[in-house]
């Protein structure tokens, strides 16, 4: 089935299976890989995205459902010239990452998270972001790059 989609202001128009997952397509089909695949059964969050401006898991989206919705994905972050969107510079000055690999998907769920809520608390950032898996951290650095996101 032919499905058009909008990936950070591009469309895409590509045949696919209807029991192609939206991480996929965005993978493969769009040809952007830093949407990552974690774990198969959406609990980690290492897929989400913005579709149509809510954060969503895209492993629990078939790519038929997003058909004329608009996604970003972590490359549609960043200014055009190559400024880093707030979210992503705090991450990187208080060091919110260690792998990287649950980055994207952080960094898009704390977005929403601070166009929900642009002055939460730190009980609220934890709260925010408990579908988000990190491995590697105490969440701790994670918390405080959400934090001074929000002060930005």
């Amino acid at each position: 089935m032919d499905v058009t989609i909008t990936v950070n202001g591009q469309q895409h128009t590509h045949d696919v299976e209807p029991r192609t997952l939206l991480v996929h397509y965005i993978r493969e089909h769009a040809g952007l890989t830093g949407t990552n695949i974690g774990c198969d059964t959406s609990s980690c969050g290492a897929c989400s995205i913005h579709l149509n401006g809510e954060a969503a898991k895209s492993c629990t989206v078939l790519a038929a459902q997003a058909d004329g919705m608009e996604i970003t994905t972590i490359e549609g972050m960043a200014a055009t010239d190559g400024t880093l969107h707030p979210m992503q510079q705090a991450f990187m000055e208080n060091h919110g990452l260690q792998c990287g690999y649950c980055t994207p998907g952080m960094v898009m769920a704390a977005t929403s998270l601070l166009d929900e809520n642009p002055s939460p608390t730190e009980d609220e950032v934890r709260i925010g972001l408990e579908g988000n898996l990190c491995r590697c951290t105490g969440y701790h650095n994670i918390v405080k790059s959400v934090l001074a996101a929000a002060d930005a």
